[in-house]
């Protein structure tokens, strides 16, 4: 959380949204944008990435388009003492693209990109269910992606 002195200002958000839709965009590219310097903007930017607001940048990938269609949501309950431990297993997983504790009981909110029905099979099988301190798992596929970015206001 920011505290007073290190709130956003509207340059802030709008160098941040334009490296949102395009992180590879360069400094000068969003100098000519918000109409500021390059050099400033460079400042700005280092400013962010120093106070944690930009974790890292990165690439996006398309998994559909690699050959992994179908996205796949658990919910995976574990014995409470086993909970790191499992979260730390299923972080290995090459197919495993979110792992997050949830609040209510000891779960963990994972998801997987797969390639069909019987990857899905496997991966339950081979990659959750062969996890000591699994008790309960709920699969739920994705039907339609509607926003999976997070904006600036």
């Amino acid at each position: 959380m920011l505290d007073d002195s290190e709130e956003l200002d509207e340059i802030d958000r709008e160098i941040l949204n334009l490296l949102i839709d395009n992180s590879r965009i360069s400094n000068a590219e969003i100098a000519r944008k918000i109409n500021l310097s390059r050099v400033a903007v460079r400042d700005r930017i280092q400013s962010l990435i120093q106070r944690g607001i930009i974790q890292q940048f990165t690439t996006i990938l398309d998994a559909e388009a690699l050959g992994y269609p179908l996205a796949a949501f658990f919910e995976i309950e574990v014995q409470p003492e086993m909970l790191d431990q499992v979260a730390e297993e299923l972080t290995k997983q090459v197919d495993v693209t979110i792992v997050y504790h949830m609040t209510g009981p000891t779960s963990l909110h994972v998801h997987a990109c797969l390639r069909d029905s019987q990857h899905l099979s496997e991966f339950l099988k081979e990659n959750i269910y062969s996890i000591p301190g699994v008790l309960k798992v709920s699969s739920y596929l994705l039907l339609n992606r509607y926003k999976s970015v997070l904006s600036v206001r």
